[in-house]
């Protein structure tokens, strides 16, 4: 009867409480509070800023690695087309292996017997808040000497899908060595896509329906180099070499029934594009201890590369041959990329300070021929940012008060924007009881506009239609407040909230009048402002109280708002939804996911999120794991995209994956460890900017 009044308030609960995604970054604790725990009971440990989740003996057996058991937080999910770790809400997710950024696969090299705990960070430090939307923290027990090696592969048996990796790590005394590899290949020759335009220019009414044909794919690698050295409380080092190697291809062939006024043409073309890229990257690291209450740390990361993109488009009268449009863009686009950051951390019998100063710069060299002709200019951006905060605890109440200043400088050959932002953050948290936590978190920051929003390319995308960016734009100015409701014992662990976000100067991408080519162009503007708010529900329910059967959900009644340059007000309200069933029995294991996809609003459009229906199967013997299972049952991944009533130009389109229907997987996994690894507490984790390809 208990648990059946339990399941009652979690499904009732679902569609009143709610919480709102985060961002954080990572603490490295000491280990030795819970090691004595770890091994007899499960728990989980609720702070301002964080959840901190320990594992039982049966969890720590069952798990071929540290990666199984991030699987069975309630906020954390497999993503079966990656192979990954995501949280169930969506955004930006980091890991850390005791403070140091960490790959999938040294997730996986971290065997579960030496997981001492996971720190789960939904609400960033001032350091991290403009990464990540979740920080992943494993912390793991002291190093010895020892190896550990690995490779895995999954493939479908009907379609180009290959996900394939390879790791090995080898430690000696205060030394690390480290090399990994990693493997996705897509080559689909089904994909099909719907398009259609409706739009009045100069008073005569235009409809383009297109039907398109796509074989479309792309290949990722990735190969890392790892060398550290740890001396215990004096200093950490580490030099890695990584390198990112990606190409993608789609060739499209098909037909479109064009019709001005009340003339019809059958109209055929084709459209093909692709870009690849080679980024070679150096990440240095270098933490000191200073007596027993100061730690300094400096990170230098520096990347330089070509990337390639080209686009070629044709569309003709079909009985006549007569062109209706060429296109034909090439970009090499040479990029330079460095990020600088130096932190302290000081601690106090009241709490710890943390303060910094990052720098990241991207200098990109633009060779550019399309529709507007040639051109060679080159554009950058730099940003600054100065933070301090400090974190401490009186009674019951938690506390982390932030401030930070935040210089954004976007150099174009049109346009130069520079603007100092302060950038606070407040975050107060309650113990209601044991398992009961209530926290308010309030934070205001800039958010940069991306390079193809600010690129100065053109390419045609339909006739009568191009697409075009603006250099001229400014940076978006963040609100957010966030009010959490958080509970769990042996049956539940979720949390519940409400959130709203404000964003002034809200970057919206719409239709305008093309003055210098005709027809319409789609670019972007800095609209007034935008808003989104609504509640959140996240969690997982045991009905038996273990991992025989686990339902995990979340469920978000949301409404969003734009208002316009113009000042005309974009409204459109969701209920996000994301289900996943689990159950592990022994060596066997399997998982079903699901979704209901809805509309999201962006900028001048509205656009589903990808359907979900997929179901795995796992058996592990020994070092081995072989598993088996099937994405998109009975349907094909699919895409939809329409235009607001407000937009000049009325447009739809759908897109389905046909080579994804009912798609079957099989996969094998070896892991094998001995000994123990070096890990360091590194407390700075810096990326450079991605590819430009617009």
């Amino acid at each position: 009867m208990k648990k059946t009044i339990y399941t009652i308030f979690f499904l009732c609960g679902a569609f009143v409480f709610a919480q709102e995604k985060k961002n954080d970054t990572a603490d490295v604790a000491a280990t030795k509070e819970i090691q004595e725990v770890i091994l007899k009971s499960q728990r989980k440990k609720q702070f301002a800023d964080k959840a901190v989740y320990t594992f039982d003996k049966e969890a720590l057996e069952r798990a071929r690695y540290a990666k199984d058991l991030l699987r069975t937080l309630p906020e954390l999910q497999l993503d079966p087309i990656s192979n990954t770790i995501t949280s169930t809400k969506g955004g930006t997710t980091l890991f850390l292996i005791n403070g140091i950024e960490a790959t999938d696969m040294q997730i996986r090299s971290v065997a579960p017997s030496e997981v001492v705990k996971v720190e789960y960070y939904d609400i960033p430090p001032a350091r991290w808040a403009t990464r990540a939307d979740t920080v992943v923290n494993i912390l793991t027990r002291s190093t010895e000497t020892g190896y550990v090696f690995g490779a895995d592969v999954s493939t479908a048996l009907n379609t180009g899908f290959v996900n394939g990796s390879a790791y090995a790590n080898y430690t000696k005394g205060k030394n690390n060595f480290g090399l990994e590899y990693s493997l996705n290949v897509r080559d689909y020759d089904d994909r099909r896509v719907n398009s259609i335009y409706d739009y009045q220019l100069s008073g005569k009414h235009y409809r383009s329906d297109e039907n398109r044909k796509d074989h479309f794919g792309y290949t990722f690698q990735n190969v890392a180099l790892r060398y550290t050295r740890l001396v215990p409380d004096d200093y950490a080092f580490q030099v890695k070499l990584n390198m990112d190697i990606f190409s993608r291809f789609s060739k499209g062939v098909g037909q479109s029934v064009f019709i001005e006024d009340q003339l019809k043409e059958e109209h055929a073309m084709f459209k093909n594009n692709g870009s690849d890229y080679v980024i070679p990257k150096l990440d240095l690291y270098y933490s000191k201890k200073i007596g027993e209450k100061d730690e300094l740390s400096i990170n230098l990361v520096g990347s330089h590369y070509t990337t390639n993109t080209s686009e070629t488009a044709s569309e003709w009268i079909t009985g006549s041959g007569l062109s209706v449009y060429d296109n034909d863009m090439v970009l090499k686009a040479k990029q330079t990329s460095l990020v600088g950051e130096l932190a302290h951390t000081h601690d106090f019998k009241a709490g710890k300070l943390s303060s910094g100063y990052r720098i990241s710069r991207s200098s990109i060299s633009n060779d550019l021929n399309n529709l507007a002709g040639y051109s060679l200019y080159s554009v950058n951006y730099l940003e600054q940012y100065f933070y301090t905060e400090f974190a401490g605890k009186v009674d019951k109440f938690s506390y982390r008060l932030g401030a930070g200043l935040t210089n954004i400088h976007n150099k174009s050959a049109e346009n130069t924007f520079d603007e100092w932002t302060f950038t606070p953050k407040v975050i107060l948290a309650y113990q209601i009881k044991n398992n009961q936590n209530l926290r308010f978190t309030a934070s205001y920051n800039p958010v940069s506009p991306w390079s193809n929003a600010l690129s100065s390319n053109v390419v045609q995308l339909a006739p009568n239609i191009v697409q075009r960016g603006n250099p001229f734009l400014e940076s978006q100015q963040v609100f957010s407040n966030n009010l959490t409701y958080s509970f769990n014992n042996k049956y539940f662990d979720f949390n519940a909230g409400l959130f709203y976000r404000y964003t002034n100067r809200v970057i919206n991408q719409y239709y305008v009048q093309d003055d210098v080519l005709g027809g319409y162009a789609l670019t972007y503007e800095n609209g007034k402002n935008g808003q989104r708010y609504g509640v959140q529900l996240t969690g997982s329910y045991k009905p038996f109280g273990n991992s025989l059967l686990v339902i995990k959900a979340v469920i978000t009644p949301t409404s969003e708002t734009v208002r316009t340059s113009t000042g005309a007000l974009i409204k459109n309200d969701y209920l996000g939804n994301y289900f996943s069933l689990s159950s592990e029995y022994k060596s066997f294991s399997l998982q079903y996911q699901f979704n209901i996809p809805v509309y999201n609003l962006n900028g001048a459009f509205l656009n589903t999120n990808e359907n979900q229906n997929n179901i795995f199967i796992s058996y592990k013997h020994k070092n081995w794991t072989f598993s088996t299972g099937m994405y998109w049952i009975g349907m094909p991944s699919e895409y939809k995209t329409k235009s607001l009533p407000e937009s000049l130009v009325d447009y739809k389109v759908h897109t389905q994956i046909m080579n994804n229907k009912s798609m079957f997987v099989l996969g094998l996994s070896y892991d094998f460890s001995k000994g123990k690894k070096t890990e360091i507490q590194r407390k700075l984790n810096n990326e450079t900017a991605p590819a430009a390809t617009f």
